[in-house]
């Protein structure tokens, strides 16, 4: 059986004939700048409060944890739409009852917190409410000449074919090692394992079969092709269809209008069908598993690629600094990862890592 241990230098590149560049990133917080891009604003009344926090040197559960003991919010009442990494410089909405208007001075207290802005909305904020995320990171040592060329040109790239939209090394633990803990739950059962970790690992297994998807697909040169059976998600309007004329729509993904989806395995998603159902099939025998280990989980579909914007590229003595924005569930390192050609947080301690589906 293959290892289930997440090796992020092991994928493919998209960009493997462009040169990387030298260079590191989160040297200091303020060089990895994260900024929360809300799918609305609040109305300015109603029940709730939103909150924009600036934490720097903080996990989004260090700062609910905080809200939940100092002001005396109970945990179920907070809201959040994502979790933000804790090595960084981050914009973040939170909401909370508006009863706790009056104790918003506390929140000076914790170091590394500030307040941006408030405001009202008849509505919790709640996970996956928000439309994407804005970086802008520094590459702290990239000053070889022609460096924020090679930078111009990975992005380029990116912006015109897309970016593989592999799960990040956030989403699998300390030494990539969850989607083992994961696989024993999904072939041998619940042991003793509280429900909430069960799902956490059990999420990690889908997430590699995924990628490992994806980079099957980039083998075969299908990262902008679909094949019959596949699961076709559009990108102006999220629609997604099956498949049936693979020439013809291969024209479509050529021209970015649509994406395949690979499968989150579960007992409910849009399942593909013939050739691409049996890409999907290939992944799961790899493991030894089946459809059927994964009856506990919902399912769902990822697309195999996601576009990027606002990019731009600013060389400075320190290095070059990179922007950009990327929808949810896309992870910055994925980018990095094609600048730099190796995985980015390599030389960090990834106990000090937080999961997230932002990053």
């Amino acid at each position: 059986m293959a290892s289930l241990r997440f090796d992020f230098n092991a994928y493919p590149y998209l960009t493997a004939d462009l040169p990387g560049v030298e260079g590191v990133i989160r040297s200091r917080p303020e060089e990895f700048q994260v900024c929360e891009v809300p799918a609305y604003l609040p109305r300015g009344e109603g029940e709730h409060l939103f909150l924009l926090l600036e934490k720097r040197g903080l996990t989004t559960r260090a700062v609910l944890e905080f809200l939940r003991d100092r002001l005396g919010v109970p945990e179920e009442q907070i809201g959040v739409a994502g979790l933000k990494d804790k090595h960084a410089l981050t914009q973040q909405w939170f909401s909370l009852p508006s009863r706790f208007e009056p104790k918003l001075e506390a929140l000076q207290e914790l170091p590394g917190l500030r307040l941006l802005h408030w405001a009202r909305h008849p509505h919790k904020l709640r996970v996956g409410h928000l439309r994407g995320n804005r970086f802008r990171i520094l590459i702290r040592g990239a000053t070889a000449p022609g460096s924020a060329e090679r930078v111009e040109a990975v992005l380029c790239r990116l912006a015109q074919q897309g970016v593989p939209n592999y799960y990040g090394p956030q989403r699998f633990g300390l030494g990539g090692l969850n989607p083992q803990k994961g696989y024993a739950l999904a072939t041998r059962g619940k042991a003793h394992t509280p429900p909430w970790l069960g799902r956490f690992l059990l999420a990690s297994l889908q997430s590699l079969l995924f990628n490992d998807w994806l980079a099957l697909r980039m083998e075969m040169g299908l990262f902008d092709r679909v094949v019959e059976g596949d699961v076709a998600k559009k990108h102006d309007t999220g629609g997604e269809f099956w498949v049936e004329d693979a020439e013809v729509e291969s024209g479509r993904a050529q021209r970015f209008e649509i994406s395949a989806t690979g499968a989150l395995f579960g007992r409910k998603y849009r399942e593909a069908r013939g050739v691409a159902r049996a890409l999907e099939d290939q992944v799961l025998e790899k493991y030894g598993l089946t459809r059927q280990h994964f009856a506990s989980r919902r399912g769902d579909r990822r697309p195999i690629r996601l576009p990027l914007a606002e990019w731009a590229v600013e060389a400075v003595p320190e290095g070059v600094w990179v922007s950009f924005f990327l929808p949810k569930g896309a992870y910055a390192t994925v980018v990095l990862r094609e600048v730099l050609k190796r995985d980015p947080e390599a030389r960090l301690e990834p106990a000090a890592e937080e999961g997230s589906q932002d990053l």
